[in-house]
């Protein structure tokens, strides 16, 4: 995959990915269910 072909223009960092774990980890995220979250720069809207 090359930066270029990513909505944003950019590959993501691992980091990133984490993030939104934690945050699907937490009670922040408690009155989310049954939901799909693509961590992919826009990539899935193409």
């Amino acid at each position: 995959m090359l930066a270029a072909d990513v909505p944003l223009g950019r590959i993501g960092e691992p980091e990133e990915v984490g993030k939104t774990v934690a945050f699907l980890a937490s009670d922040d995220a408690s009155f989310i269910n049954a939901s799909e979250i693509y961590v992919d720069g826009g990539l899935a809207q193409i």
